[in-house]
C-alpha cells in the first residue's frame, strides 16, 4: 500500500507511527548524524507491537516479568528513542531527544544498557541483539519452570535487520534457539532489501525464511506497514510452540526521497527532503513538536502494563518471606551469604590434601560445592564439557524437555555462547558460566566485549590456558590471549595456581556485580602451592607474597598460574646460592591495580631485581616488571615471544625456555 492509502485507512494508526518517523527525522537532522531510515519502516510494527503485545510499564523499567523488547538493529536506535519518550519512561524527555549523539546525553549513537531505561542491551554490533535474546529466552523458561508461570511468564521481542541476518553469530544463536525450542522468543525482521552498501542483493541470495525454518523455527509474514496484518502476524507468532520470525516487509525510510535506497540507511539532513516526507506524512508540525492527542494515546500505552504489574506483585508478596528474599536476592545478582563457607571449607581441606590436579579440575571442585548453594548458576561449554570442567551433577541439562536443567550444551558456537551468556545475565535471576579453550577467545572476543562494556558479571571459563596442553599444538595454545583480555577495560583475569587459589577466584568472580571474569584454567596437573589455610582470600588482592626471602632480598619472582611452580623451584635454586629471593602470585593483575599504594609496595619493594615468569607474551607485564613509574628496577621475562608447537608439555617448556634454570640465569644476570 501507498502512504495515502495507509493514511486513509488507518488514520490513527498512521499518525501515531508518524511521530516516531519526524521525531526519528528531527533528531539525525539535528545531530548531523544517525541512522534514520530503520525506524521509518518499522515504526508502524513497533507501533502495533508496543501498544497491542508488550507488557511493560513505563514507571517501572525494571519489572522483573516484563516483557523484554531488544533492537538488534541498533544503529536504528532512534526506533527506541522515540518510543521511550512517547511512552513516558521519566529519563527520556524531549530535550534527550534534541541532544541525540551528543556529550552527556543518554541518547547515544546506538542504545546503550545502563545508560537508558528500557534499553535491555547494548546494540550496534549487528548479530549481538538477536543473540543475546535467545540468553534473555532461555532464562525466562529456566525461571518460569522454577518459580512458576505466576512470577516470572513473559516473552522476548526482537526487531532485526539484514544486517543481523547475515552476520555469523546471529546463525549460532538461531540454530541453538530452534533446538530448545525457545517459543517465548519472537524476531520481527525488517525485511527492506537494503544495506549501506546497497541493495541486499549486492551481497546476499539467503532465503532467510528457509533458512529459520530449517533451524527449526515458526515462520510467518505480514506488511510491515498495515497495522492489522502486523497484529495478525504478532498473534500467530506467540501462539507457536517454537520460536517464531515475522518477515515483515516494509520500506526503508518510507515516504522520503531516499526511499528504498542505501541512501535511506543512513543519516536523512536535507532539510528540503526532510520536510517534503513530512508533508507525504499530513504531519503539519514543527520539529520535535508531536501532537497532544498523539502523546497522550502514546502515554497510555506506558501505563497500560500497571495493572498487571501490581497484579504480579501481590503474587510475589503471596510467596513466603524466604522466597521473597531469595528471589530478590538473585534479580539483584548478589552471593549467598553461604558462598563464603562454602569456599573456605574447600580451601581448608585442599590445603590438608594438597592434591597435584589441573585447573580445570581444580574449577570443577570448586563449581561442585558452589553450584549446590547457587541455584542461580546456569552452566554450559561449547562442546568442551569434559575438558572444560564445567558441568556438575546436580545441575541437570536445560532442553526442551527439561526447562529447569541449569546446563546448557552450547555446541560448537563459541560466539553464540558469549552472546546468550550476556542475554541471561541482563535478564536476571540467572548467574550464568561457561567454558572453552582459551584459544578461542578469539571467537568468543565480540560478545566478551560487550559483556565488559556493559558491566555484567557473566564467569568465563577457559580452560588449556597455555602450551601446557602440549600435542594440539599452536592453533590451540593462547601466547596473547591473556594479555588480548587483560587489555580488556572492566574485565578482571584470573590464572590460578592451584585448587586453593581456583576456589578464591572463583569466589571473587561470584561476588561481581558489573564486570565480567575470564578464568584461565591449565589443562596439566599442578601441585598446591598454598601450604598453609587462611581464611583471607588472597587471591582477591590480585598478588600476594607466596614464599618470602630467607636472607637479604635481592630477587622477586612473579609468575601466574602453571608457572608459579616454576618460581618456587627457582627460588630454591637461588636461595641455595645465598641469593634471598621472594616469590609472589599474581592470579590478576586487575584487582593487584586497585589495591591501595601501600599493599603494592608491600608485594613488590623497590630494590630487588625482578622476573615474571608466564607462559605468554609478555605484554603487560612491564608495569609490575619496571616499576609503576617503569624505571624503579632492572627486570627480565621468562615466557613466550612466538607461536608454540605440537609436542608434550614438558617438552614445550623446556624448548620454548620456561623454565627454573631460565629464571635464575636472567636473576643472576641482572644482579
Amino acid at each position: 500500500m501507498d502512504i495515502q492509502t495507509l493514511r486513509a485507512r488507518h488514520p490513527d494508526h498512521w499518525m501515531r507511527a508518524t511521530a516516531i518517523r519526524t521525531l526519528t527525522l528531527d533528531a539525525v537532522a539535528a545531530a548531523n548524524s544517525g541512522h534514520s531510515g530503520m525506524p521509518m519502516g518499522m515504526a508502524d510494527v513497533a507501533t502495533v507491537l508496543f501498544s497491542n503485545h508488550l507488557k511493560f510499564d513505563a514507571s517501572a523499567p525494571r519489572w522483573a516479568d516484563r516483557d523484554r523488547f531488544i533492537l538488534s538493529a541498533g544503529h536504528g536506535s532512534m526506533l527506541i528513542y522515540s518510543l521511550l519518550y512517547l511512552t513516558g519512561y521519566a529519563d527520556v524527555t524531549l530535550d534527550q531527544i534534541k541532544a541525540f549523539r551528543q556529550w552527556g546525553a543518554i541518547t547515544a549513537g546506538h542504545p546503550e544498557f545502563g545508560h537508558v531505561s528500557g534499553v535491555e542491551t547494548t546494540t550496534g554490533p549487528l548479530g549481538q541483539g538477536i543473540s543475546n535474546a535467545v540468553g534473555f529466552a532461555i532464562a525466562e523458561e529456566n525461571l518460569r519452570a522454577r518459580w512458576g508461570a505466576k512470577i516470572q511468564d513473559h516473552f522476548t521481542y526482537v526487531i532485526a535487520g539484514d544486517g543481523c541476518l547475515m552476520e555469523g553469530v546471529s546463525q549460532e544463536a538461531i540454530g541453538l534457539a530452534g533446538k530448545l525450542q525457545l517459543s517465548r522468543l519472537i524476531v520481527l525482521w525488517d525485511d527492506n532489501g537494503i544495506t549501506i552498501d546497497g541493495k541486499v542483493s549486492l551481497s546476499d541470495i539467503t532465503d532467510q525464511k528457509a533458512r529459520f525454518a530449517a533451524s527449526g523455527w515458526d515462520v510467518f509474514e505480514c506488511d510491515g506497514h498495515d497495522p492489522e496484518d502486523i497484529d495478525r502476524a504478532i498473534t500467530a507468532a506467540k501462539a507457536s510452540a517454537r520460536p517464531a520470525m515475522i518477515a515483515c516487509k516494509t520500506h526503508i525510510a518510507i515516504g522520503h526521497a531516499a526511499q528504498d535506497t542505501s541512501k535511506g540507511h543512513g543519516a536523512l539532513t536535507d532539510k528540503a527532503q526532510l520536510e517534503a516526507a513530512k508533508a507525504a506524512y499530513g504531519w503539519n508540525h514543527g520539529p520535535f513538536d508531536v501532537p497532544a492527542d498523539v502523546k497522550t494515546w502514546w502515554e497510555g500505552v506506558g501505563r497500560k502494563g500497571a495493572e498487571a504489574r501490581a497484579a504480579w506483585q501481590e503474587r510475589l508478596a503471596a510467596l513466603s518471606p524466604a522466597k521473597q528474599a531469595e528471589f530478590a536476592r538473585i534479580f539483584a545478582g548478589e552471593a549467598p551469604a553461604k558462598l563464603g563457607n562454602v569456599i573456605r571449607t574447600l580451601k581448608k581441606q585442599a590445603v590438608a590434601d594438597a592434591p597435584k590436579l589441573a585447573t580445570r579440575s581444580a574449577s570443577e571442585k570448586v563449581l561442585q560445592v558452589v553450584n549446590p548453594v547457587m541455584p542461580e548458576t546456569m552452566g554450559g561449554s561449547a562442546d568442551l564439557t569434559g575438558s572444560n570442567n564445567t558441568k556438575t551433577a546436580d545441575l541437570g541439562v536445560f532442553s526442551a524437555e527439561d526447562r529447569k536443567g541449569r546446563y546448557v550444551y552450547y555446541g560448537i558456537r563459541e560466539h553464540g555462547m558469549a552472546a546468550a551468556m550476556n542475554g541471561m545475565a541482563l535478564h536476571g535471576g540467572v548467574r550464568p558460566y561457561s567454558g572453552t579453550f582459551m584459544a578461542f577467545t578469539d571467537y568468543a572476543r565480540p560478545s566478551m566485549r560487550l559483556s565488559a562494556l556493559m558491566g555484567i558479571p557473566v564467569v568465563y571459563v577457559m580452560t588449556h590456558d597455555s602450551i601446557g596442553l602440549g600435542e594440539d599444538g599452536p592453533t590451540h595454545q593462547p601466547v596473547e590471549h591473556l594479555a588480548i583480555s587483560r587489555a580488556t577495560p572492566n574485565t578482571l583475569v584470573f590464572r590460578p595456581a592451584d585448587l586453593v587459589e581456583t576456589a578464591e577466584c572463583w569466589e571473587v568472580a561470584l561476588q561481581q556485580t558489573a564486570t565480567p571474569s575470564v578464568l584461565a584454567l591449565s589443562r596439566q596437573n599442578l601441585p598446591t602451592v598454598r601450604k598453609t589455610h587462611t581464611n583471607q582470600n588472597l587471591s582477591a588482592k590480585g598478588a600476594y607474597v607466596l614464599a618470602e626471602a630467607t636472607g637479604k632480598r635481592q630477587v622477586i619472582l612473579m609468575a601466574t598460574g602453571s608457572e608459579v611452580e616454576i618460581a618456587l623451584k627457582a627460588r630454591d635454586m637461588l636461595e641455595a646460592e645465598g641469593i634471598g629471593t621472594r616469590v609472589v602470585s599474581m592470579p590478576s593483575m586487575e584487582l593487584f591495580a586497585q589495591q591501595d599504594e601501600a599493599w603494592r609496595k608491600k608485594v613488590l619493594p623497590g630494590g630487588p631485581v625482578r622476573i615474571a615468569i608466564e607462559a605468554g607474551v609478555r605484554q603487560g607485564w612491564d608495569r609490575w616488571l619496571l616499576g609503576e613509574r617503569g624505571r624503579d628496577t632492572k627486570a627480565d621475562f621468562v615466557g613466550m615471544s612466538s607461536f608454540g608447537a605440537s609436542a608434550p608439555y614438558d617438552r614445550l617448556y623446556k624448548e620454548f625456555g620456561i623454565t627454573a634454570e631460565a629464571a635464575v640465569a636472567k636473576a643472576k644476570a641482572l644482579l
